[in-house]
């Protein structure tokens, strides 16, 4: 966890689960597994979070709600399925209100297999999570440099453009100004 700048900040949300998972990820705050010891604090706002922890299946009440809280949280952010549910509709995917797991609303990067996950694969799949950020926080690092010069360069050509246009009109007002001074001079 050396990629790790500063402390991840996660949030959870229970779809429709039978909250088997949702015991197994307070689990993880208790003494006994202590996440904080990594410096993970579970957050409710979504504005803060770096890392979006999805327990149960998603229906049709609760699927407006996960894609708000998908989008609320700040770029970079890691979307981490947790539970058969969560990963596929588990038991429940057959139901005629389930739509099945959580990657059919909005894109997941880890998933935690289990009924109910253990605390220590929950442990674990926050970990590649971080992993996953540090990802995606190096590619936005290096995406703005890129285009940062992109812009520099299509504002260094529409200024030469600007310029030469520029130079074009001043150099036509100056031949005018020079006909019209030699047509006094000469009349």
């Amino acid at each position: 966890m050396s990629y790790v700048t500063k402390s991840p900040w996660v949030i959870h949300y229970d779809g429709s689960s039978c909250n088997g998972c949702d015991i197994e990820v307070l689990a993880c705050l208790t003494p006994m597994y202590d996440v904080e010891r990594f410096g993970i604090i579970n957050t409710g706002n979504p504005k803060h979070a770096d890392i979006f922890l999805v327990t149960g299946s998603v229906n049709e009440q609760n699927i407006s709600v996960v894609k708000q809280i998908y989008e609320q949280m700040p770029e970079p952010k890691v979307v981490v399925a947790i539970g058969i549910c969560a990963t596929s509709g588990g038991i429940f995917k057959e139901c005629y209100n389930i739509m099945g797991g959580i990657d059919t609303v909005i894109p997941v990067d880890v998933y935690v297999p289990g009924c109910a996950a253990r605390p220590e694969a929950i442990i674990d799949g926050v970990v590649k999570g971080l992993g996953v950020l540090a990802e995606k926080r190096a590619a936005m690092d290096k995406k703005p440099a890129a285009a940062a010069k992109a812009e520099i360069a299509a504002d260094t050509k529409a200024a030469a453009k600007a310029e030469a246009q520029a130079n074009s009109s001043e150099q036509k007002e100056a031949e005018a100004t020079v006909a019209a001074i030699k047509e006094k001079e000469e009349a």
